[in-house]
């Protein structure tokens, strides 16, 4: 298989998954994915093959793609990767660029994501039969060429381990940050608040810590804005028991603790270090100006992996509602994983 006719097959795939007539095969995928794991529920489901389909799968995108890179290997490789599994096929983009580069996938997929994943393969197998011999799901990695793995700060200590002798690329965790001025309007945080909310919070690109102004929590300056923007919200995510159980867990700690919080009623706002907040809860840390705000996120550079802020005025950030639809070039970590399967030799 030469570019071309990679391109065109997961261009198909695109068509298939945005074809209505085989919504009943993405409607069956939904439902077996959310009965493995409930926190892909349909709706998310939905929402992760709509951004794949519409963002990644398309001529256009592919091809504009594709030509920053050399795409024919000399010498095809088997590429390992260990996939993630927080939120719904999370796992694809790895598996796009190690086919689309002309190398060769041996995917083990999470047990939280499995599913989904089969499912994607299956039908990228179906629309272009050439992936059959190029693709493998396995238990283990032994056979791999190089490796692309993703995990948790603990795992990723153990995969530099164990594929330290072949060419990697090891994720770590990431969150991503919203900045805030205070002149929002409410438009603009209801989309901060799909930023926070989509998945559940679960992905690296949900916004997991506010940077506010000094004087954000005081007048004129307030988190109920936000809070009361996201409160109709709060039947959709209580309704899931596994959010609620969160919520309600969080929120007795905050109580007990005697930790400063504001709840709207599903969704916790609280002044505290770090950028990892727990499920239900979002962080927020302060700056003085706009030279100490970009001191802070340059502290934090290796932990963030999208900044976000209104219309995008901060340099650098995306537009708040739009962490989640990332781009064929919006790599995670910000490791350029086609730069790296283009240069194994």
């Amino acid at each position: 298989m030469n570019v071309q006719q990679r391109i065109d097959a997961f261009v198909t795939l695109g068509d298939v998954l945005r074809d209505p007539a085989r919504r009943a095969d993405r409607e069956e995928a939904a439902y077996r994915a959310n009965s493995k794991n409930n926190w892909f529920n349909p709706e998310n489901v939905q929402r992760a093959l709509d951004a794949i389909a519409d963002r990644m799968l398309t001529r256009e995108a592919l091809t504009e793609w594709t030509s920053h890179y050399p795409t024919e290997p000399a010498n095809p490789r088997w590429i390992g990767v260990v996939m993630a599994g927080n939120i719904p096929a999370v796992g694809f983009h790895d598996m796009l660029c190690v086919l689309i580069s002309g190398h060769y996938l041996l995917a083990k997929l999470s047990s939280l994501d499995e599913l989904l994943m089969r499912y994607l393969i299956h039908t990228l197998k179906e629309v272009e039969p050439a992936f059959a011999e190029r693709v493998k799901i396995v238990d283990r990695l032994n056979d791999a060429d190089a490796y692309i793995a993703t995990g948790s700060d603990n795992t990723a200590r153990y995969f530099t381990y164990y594929f330290a002798k072949k060419p990697n690329i090891i994720r770590h965790n990431r969150s991503s940050v919203g900045v805030l001025t205070g002149d929002e309007t409410t438009d603009q945080l209801a989309l901060l608040g799909d930023d926070i909310l989509t998945y559940f919070g679960l992905g690296c690109r949900n916004v997991s810590t506010l940077f506010v102004p000094d004087d954000y929590d005081g007048l004129p300056y307030s988190f109920t804005p936000l809070l009361k923007t996201l409160e109709p919200r709060s039947t959709e995510f209580l309704s899931q028991h596994k959010y609620s159980n969160n919520y309600d867990y969080n929120r007795s700690i905050y109580l007990v603790n005697r930790v400063d919080h504001l709840d709207n009623g599903f969704l916790m706002i609280t002044e505290q270090p770090g950028l990892v907040s727990p499920i239900s809860v979002v962080f927020y840390q302060k700056y003085h100006d706009l030279a100490h705000l970009k001191a802070l996120l340059a502290a934090y550079a290796d932990k963030i992996q999208v900044v976000a802020s209104a219309n995008g005025w901060y340099s650098g950030s995306v537009p708040f509602g739009q962490t989640q639809f990332p781009g064929l070039m919006d790599y995670a970590d910000g490791v350029d994983t086609m730069a790296f399967l283009t240069s194994l030799d």
